[in-house]
């Protein structure tokens, strides 16, 4: 019987590979002549030769050493600015000195311990004019009346409920603020930021003077954000200043049934022999303005938090920022909503503008992006904010 596995001294198996490597080149060059296949292969090759990293990848060894001593220079370059935010930093602890007894003043007029004099009162409105022409007319009809009514008017002491109105203002704040809360921030007197001392790691501190209450007898509550202004070993070409760690709350000491952090909840439990019921009570955690004073700690021991106690701790250092940068050196204008209203027109002049920009026609969009093809049409300016 004649054997088939060979072909004139070929093994047969070779000869199969041989006709599917024939075959696969032959679908190979019918694939390369189809247009939009090799337009998509180029598309793609396009795509990889214009990324920087590819880009890098093909310089000469001498370049990248070059490049590697401009990184070199780039890392002393964040040390340097490090150095720049520490000072600055010292800069604040001196201005804020000079910001104290306006700030204290300030306070006194709230709490209603002083009383402005008439040229401290004294202000002038972007409508003053009509606004006098209006009330000259308004008093020569109502002099009589309005003197009678002035007599009665209510003079209540300082500003009432000053802080807590910022509270309410401020969507940031208001939405921590629970309905039980808000009796206890009524009683809030004054917010002072103050910094580290020299020669202290970079902190801030946010105390919150309280007058007495029937909830809890600290005079101040005290909630401190620890800093860091120095560039990250593993990756220092992230730094952008100096950025919040870690904070500290404080101890607050409640009056007897007055917690506003806790809730007591009944719970009942079955014996499993003799089948009775029982009824206990258990105190469980409740949201709260001040759980404010007892925040989450950053993991110091190398562990990673879980995504949730990241996005907490991220809110809180925010919400210390804005009260350190926005909430304490301008209080009056979120007390009558002045700045919220300035915030507001920022975000739709933002906005207005970018809906004029997709008003253009294409045709102007497109020799924008000739002229400039790294930006993208409507593309608008980075800020960096610190």
């Amino acid at each position: 019987m004649a054997d088939n596995s060979f072909s004139d001294g070929v093994p047969s198996d070779s000869l199969e590979a041989a006709k599917n490597a024939s075959n696969t080149e032959k679908l190979a060059d019918q694939v390369m002549q189809n247009p939009q296949v090799l337009a998509a292969l180029q598309e793609r090759l396009d795509s990889v030769s214009h990324t920087p990293s590819s880009y890098i990848e093909t310089l000469p060894k001498a370049v990248k050493r070059r490049i590697n001593a401009l990184k070199q220079l780039q890392v002393k370059c964040a040390h340097i600015e490090a150095k720049f935010y520490e000072e600055v930093h010292d800069l604040e602890r001196k201005y804020a000195a000079l910001y104290q007894p306006l700030f204290d003043k300030r306070r006194e007029f709230i709490t209603g311990d002083a009383e402005p004099t008439d040229a401290e009162s004294e202000w002038h409105s972007e409508n003053e004019e009509e606004d006098k022409l209006a009330g000259d007319i308004k008093n020569k009809a109502v002099i009589a009346e309005k003197e009678e009514a002035a007599a009665e008017e209510p003079n209540p002491k300082g500003i009432p409920e000053f802080w807590f109105t910022i509270f309410r203002n401020v969507d940031m704040l208001s939405e921590l603020v629970q309905e039980y809360d808000e009796p206890i921030l009524k009683h809030l007197q004054d917010i002072k930021v103050k910094f580290s001392d020299p020669g202290q790691p970079m902190s801030f501190v946010l105390e919150f003077h309280f007058e007495p209450n029937d909830y809890f007898t600290n005079s101040v509550l005290t909630k401190t954000y620890k800093m860091k202004s120095e560039p990250d070993k593993a990756d220092p070409f992230s730094f952008e200043g100096p950025e919040i760690v870690d904070c500290d709350g404080c101890t607050i000491d409640w009056k007897k049934g007055k917690n506003v952090t806790v809730k007591t909840i009944k719970k009942k439990q079955k014996h499993k022999g003799r089948g009775t019921v029982r009824t206990i009570t258990k105190q469980v955690p409740n949201d709260s303005f001040f759980n404010f004073f007892n925040p989450l700690k950053a993991s110091g021991d190398g562990e990673s938090l879980d995504e949730d106690s990241e996005l907490t701790l991220a809110s809180d250092f925010e919400i210390g920022h804005f009260f350190r940068e926005r909430i304490v050196p301008r209080a009056v204008l979120y007390f009558t909503g002045e700045a919220i209203e300035d915030d507001d027109n920022f975000e739709e002049g933002e906005e207005g503008e970018e809906e004029e920009l997709e008003g253009d026609e294409e045709g102007e969009d497109e020799d924008d992006a000739e002229m400039n093809p790294k930006k993208e049409p409507g593309q608008p300016s980075e800020c960096k904010q610190q």
